[in-house]
């Protein structure tokens, strides 16, 4: 009797460390680190989609873009073409196109390489995306996802989450506005 009593004791003292270790493995968790930010801006633009679309749907164009002086790239529209947009002050983004869909009027692209002080941000996608509105008119909607300029915790506030929301909202309200300006006036 005492071998099984003592073994009976010994199991229920196994179950209860088991408890003990599961219940200490669902506690909540608390993430450390930044967390992806996203930014959506869209502008309605007196234009048919197609036009529009004309004239943001060549990925190696981006001269719309009130920063960008000048666009280098190859492979056009393919999936994994590149481009490089040089900035006013000589600044430099290289990005790759990941998804074309023209039936769609539609296509996203990721920055490969960016310095932080130009846009405080890191692991950036974009996509840009035309559609129809009332009228006759066209919705141009530009939406991004990244991850703040600084990768651990207590940013400097120039790399923090508000600045890189800050930073990419104003990028593509001027990128809009710039646009709507240029199709609507016929330039």
């Amino acid at each position: 009797m005492r071998m099984t009593m003592g073994r009976a004791i010994a199991g229920v003292a196994a179950l209860a460390m088991a408890g003990m270790a599961l219940t200490a493995a669902f506690e909540p968790v608390w993430a450390h680190g930044p967390t992806r930010q996203k930014v959506r801006e869209s502008i309605e633009i007196n234009a048919a989609p197609a036009k529009v679309w004309a004239a943001i749907g060549n990925f190696q164009d981006m001269s719309w873009l009130p920063p960008v002086t000048k666009t280098t790239g190859d492979k056009g529209n393919e999936i994994g073409a590149t481009r490089t947009l040089t900035l006013t002050g000589g600044a430099t983004v290289e990005e790759e196109l990941y998804k074309y869909e023209p039936d769609m009027q539609s296509y996203s692209y990721r920055i490969t390489k960016v310095d932080v002080k130009v846009l405080p941000v890191t692991n950036y996608s974009s996509t840009l995306t035309v559609s129809p509105a009332p009228d006759g008119k066209a919705k141009l909607e530009w939406a991004g996802a990244f991850y703040r300029g600084y990768p651990n915790n207590d940013p400097p506030p120039e790399l923090s989450d508000e600045a890189a929301r800050t930073a990419v909202s104003a990028l593509y309200k001027a990128g809009l506005e710039a646009l709507k300006k240029k199709i609507e006036s016929g330039s």
